[in-house]
């Protein structure tokens, strides 16, 4: 009985290596002046992309396809928004610019942590005194991630109480204040902490192994000493450093402008997602102020 022979190919098909193309556009990101953490994200969407696409030059087809795949998998609105920035931006490197949708902001009521989960936190870390001082810089100063990292010893000036924020979101500059608890926290950390020089710079912050601090682990760092602290309420690093300074701020009765410049926001609507916990405080003064 003869055999007749399946038309079948059992070659090997690798996939195309994309890395020279992730080369490109990290350099591409680089000669247009984003910040190292915007560069570092728009790379590492991009890489997801061109894995799922499994090609260095892909069409608008495949960039839709893809973001499908995306609103699939429920991710939050704002992680889409970055996926479609990169891509726009990938594909505005191959001089082929694409338009894709973005998703309209999700207004809801922000996660914080209310002053007892902070002093857990920080009563937490107090036993090093290292990332006491980063948790308490970053509290008070109402500082991303990536602005703490970022910091060098001339940015601080304990005379003046003023915190400089070098490259901040938006690639903007500006001082905050030091509050003088973090400034007598400082004042020890920077008593026994040896200044090193990284990259013929002086970080404030710098890493066991002499590297400035990732903001990546900054975060693993954070979420440890939560742990630590018995606090579950979701949220993490950016929560603790931003939403819970801005409550807790708008919770006491402090103007919405006030909060606004401290945060270093652009739009105050942006600003106003923390009103909601006013509500205690407006209830105060209608009751006191609202009488016949």
């Amino acid at each position: 009985m003869s055999r007749k022979r399946l038309d079948i190919s059992w070659s090997r098909v690798e996939p195309e290596d994309i890395r020279p193309a992730l080369k490109r556009y990290t350099n591409h990101l680089k000669s247009r002046g984003l910040r190292s953490s915007t560069i570092e994200l728009y790379a590492r969407c991009t890489k997801s992309y061109l894995e799922f696409v499994q090609t260095d030059k892909p069409s608008v087809e495949d960039s839709l396809r893809f973001r499908e795949s995306l609103l699939e998998r429920n991710l939050s609105r704002s992680c889409i928004n970055n996926y479609s920035f990169a891509i726009s931006n990938y594909h505005k490197m191959l001089g082929e610019p694409i338009d894709l949708p973005l998703m309209k902001r999700n207004d809801e009521i922000p996660y914080f942590f209310d002053e007892f989960d902070v002093l857990s936190i920080l009563s937490a870390s107090a036993g090093n005194i290292k990332h006491f001082t980063m948790l308490q810089t970053i509290f008070f100063c109402c500082l991303r991630a990536s602005e703490m990292c970022n910091l060098d010893d001339e940015d601080v000036d304990l005379r003046s109480l003023t915190l400089r924020i070098r490259q901040g979101k938006g690639g903007v500059d500006g001082l905050v204040p030091i509050s003088n608890e973090c400034a007598t926290t400082l004042r020890r950390y920077l008593q026994v902490r040896p200044p090193l020089e990284v990259d013929g710079k002086h970080p404030l912050f710098y890493s066991d192994f002499g590297r400035r601090w990732d903001r990546k682990d900054v975060h693993r760092m954070f979420i440890r000493y939560k742990q630590k602290a018995g606090v579950e309420k979701r949220g993490g690093l950016h929560v603790f450093g931003r939403h819970s300074p801005a409550s807790i701020m708008i919770k006491n009765g402090c103007d919405i402008l006030t909060v606004k410049e401290l945060l270093r926001h652009k739009d105050i609507t942006t600003t106003a997602r923390y009103l909601h916990v006013a509500n205690e405080t407006l209830r105060l003064k209608h009751d006191r102020f609202l009488r016949l």
